[in-house]
């Protein structure tokens, strides 16, 4: 038994230590430039009163946002281990689903949305991570101040190249480097704190309400900066399913909290002190001859918490994919033991690239704050909401709680997004307009994907009824097993119907195969396959995946072994018909959105590819589709 404890709790240190390097490097680096910007934004007259308040209402903000409303509530909403928005989306359409249908569409629109901008964040939050880190160098010496952003530059490339190498092998030092980084901001608060102790009444709240009450204007516009202190705070629901809830909560109350809330007020303690360190309190806090020393070590916490925003993009571009909002992508596996460690060329090139250009069309950490906020606390509304139908419908929580819990998250919430709107000319719009474009791409594919197989479905022939009138006259048969790939079920696929005008044979085993993807996160080996005899050796196969499996058909199809069908992987082959789309003037979609599908999906990488078919094996056979 004490093998066991001691095992579970070397499981759980190892884990925290994980949670401490990927979960929370977004929020770890934002003693960067969250009190830089709130004093820097020219709102806030300097005075001793006004430290307070804005230490006050940093420290309140991180308890109210992070601790009460993701690590206390939002947490719990796990679907089956998993978190992040698309997982909350499935959950609360899955609770809604039977209660109100017409509810479930918007919801789902809304989520998309959601996941929508967290590529705008994603955008935003590596660019203002690594640029002030790097900035950092100002301090050092002005000299350095032309060489800030070619430096930023040059990180964020050598940070995107490595992506194709996986970060199974750099993974292992996150954690170290981060506790380093958390330990190092929790000494340079420490020492200033000692010198002025009285800072830290600034913990009571009263603070925060007094500074609220006396400068109610004030107050709601620097909540634009304020929100910089909560930076990755989703991070913490994305990555439950790599942690657990457990590692995450003891590594926030443990570590993360403790050392940010020091930092936070060794800032202001500095500041009483020297009120010209306002231009950069972060790096100025470190004695002269640590300056070099911590510009290095925030340019790797912020690379660190870059890294896990790019992969937590891989991630959630495979599972909206998987959900049916993309077209298929090349995905690459970079780690024989963790499925998770993907990579997809087309998503790191194309963040890059957006990084780049926030990078210099800001040009600086202050100007990127401007751009910042905007999505991320639309995306926190869109999680309290979608936490509220969780809640009420999915656990049967009486109404008057679930609006009780959640309104007091949405009203904190809305105060942010309200706030931050003031910033919307000043580059707010940037992630804005990047998740507008990724969502209008994705509801052209989806609406784009409905028209294609509604337009299919029209000229369609009944499967069975066609195999009853295929073996009245029975073709030749040849050995081996065909697998026909369709997205319909009960319906002849194209590929059968050219294999026998063009070939005239049908193979001695026939498996009509539909792909389904589901709005759970895992569907298990067990529910993996659902089979329909049609007689003549023939069958229809569906093959469910949830938004997170790994999507590999042969892998798959090797389960019908028990149910007394026999594969030779030697002798089987795939047909699949790829779809030539054709735009029309019609009753389907306005004209550029049915080019824009054609070109999505004359793109998308080959199904053949996507499933993990060995191209030895595979026949792709094309027809002209006119939408």
């Amino acid at each position: 038994m004490g093998s066991t404890a001691s095992e579970a709790k070397s499981s759980l240190t190892a884990l925290t230590v994980g949670a401490v390097g990927v979960v929370y490097g977004d929020i770890g680096t934002s003693v960067l430039y969250a009190v830089k910007e709130v004093f820097g934004s020219g709102h806030v007259p300097f005075t001793h009163l006004n430290v307070y308040g804005v230490l006050s209402i940093i420290f309140w903000t991180l308890t109210l946002i992070v601790s009460l409303k993701y690590v206390a509530l939002v947490l719990r909403a796990d679907n089956h281990g998993e978190g992040g928005l698309v997982a909350m989306l499935a959950l609360a359409s899955q609770s809604v689903k039977d209660k109100a249908p017409a509810l479930r569409k918007w919801m789902l629109l809304i989520g998309i949305f959601g996941t929508c901008l967290f590529y705008g964040d994603g955008v935003i939050t590596p660019a203002i991570s690594v640029l002030s880190a790097v900035e950092g160098l100002e301090v050092v010496s002005h000299t350095f101040k032309r060489m800030v952003i070619p430096i930023t530059l040059v990180v964020l490339f050598v940070l995107f190249w490595v992506q194709k190498r996986g970060t199974a092998g750099i993974g292992r030092f996150f954690g170290p480097i981060m506790l380093v980084w958390f330990a190092t901001i929790a000494a340079l608060g420490v020492y200033h704190i000692v010198g002025h102790p009285e800072i830290l009444t600034a913990l009571s709240p009263h603070h925060a309400l007094q500074f609220i009450w006396h400068q109610p204007g004030t107050a709601f516009i620097i909540l634009g900066a304020v929100v910089l202190c909560v930076t990755g705070g989703e991070a913490l629901y994305a990555d439950m399913g790599h942690f657990g809830k457990k590692p995450i909560r003891v590594a926030w109350f443990s570590i993360v909290m403790p050392c940010l809330t020091l930092n936070y007020f060794g800032q202001g303690a500095l500041l009483l002190a020297e009120p010209r360190a306002v231009r950069n309190p972060f790096f100025m806090m470190a004695p002269d001859w640590l300056t070099l020393p911590l510009v290095c070590l925030a340019t790797m916490a912020a690379v660190i918490a870059s890294q896990a925003l790019i992969s937590g993009a891989f991630s959630v571009t495979k599972q909206v994919i998987q959900l049916g909002y993309l077209p298929r992508l090349q995905i690459r596996h970079t780690s024989t033991k963790d499925k998770g460690q993907i990579y997809m060329p087309f998503v790191n090139w194309a963040l890059f690239a957006m990084i780049v250009l926030a990078v210099v069309l800001f040009r600086s950490s202050s100007n990127l704050a401007a751009a910042y906020g905007i999505a991320v606390t639309l995306d926190m509304l869109i999680t309290t909401v979608l936490t509220f139908f969780v809640i009420r419908y999915g656990w049967g929580y009486p109404l008057w709680l679930c609006v009780l819990a959640t309104g007091f998250f949405f009203a904190i919430d809305l105060a942010f997004f309200s706030s931050n709107l003031l910033k919307l000319i000043d580059g707010g719009w940037f992630p804005l307009l990047i998740g507008g474009c990724i969502f209008m791409l994705m509801i052209t594919w989806k609406d784009g994907r409905d028209l294609l197989i509604s337009t299919l479905r029209t000229s369609a022939i009944d499967l069975k009824a066609f195999l009853e009138s295929v073996f009245m006259a029975p073709p030749v048969r040849v050995e081996g097993t065909a697998v026909f790939m369709t997205s319909q079920t009960d319906v002849v696929p194209n590929a059968l119907l050219h294999n026998l005008k063009h070939n005239k044979v049908l193979h001695e085993q026939n498996l009509f195969v539909t792909v389904r993807s589901h709005e759970v996160p895992w569907i298990g080996m067990d529910k993996r396959l659902q089979v329909d005899a049609l007689g003549h050796d023939c069958w229809q196969i569906i093959v469910h995946y949830g938004f997170k499996n790994d999507q590999d058909l042969p892998k798959a199809l090797a389960l019908l072994s028990g149910r007394g069908i026999k594969l030779n992987p030697m002798s089987t082959s795939y047909f699949l018909s790829r779809d030539i789309v054709t735009p029309t003037l019609g009753s389907g979609m306005m004209l550029w959105r049915e080019k824009l599908f054609a070109q999505m999906h004359h793109s998308a990488t080959a199904a053949a590819e996507f499933l993990n078919l060995p191209s030895n094996a595979v026949v792709e056979l094309g027809s002209k589709v006119e939408i």
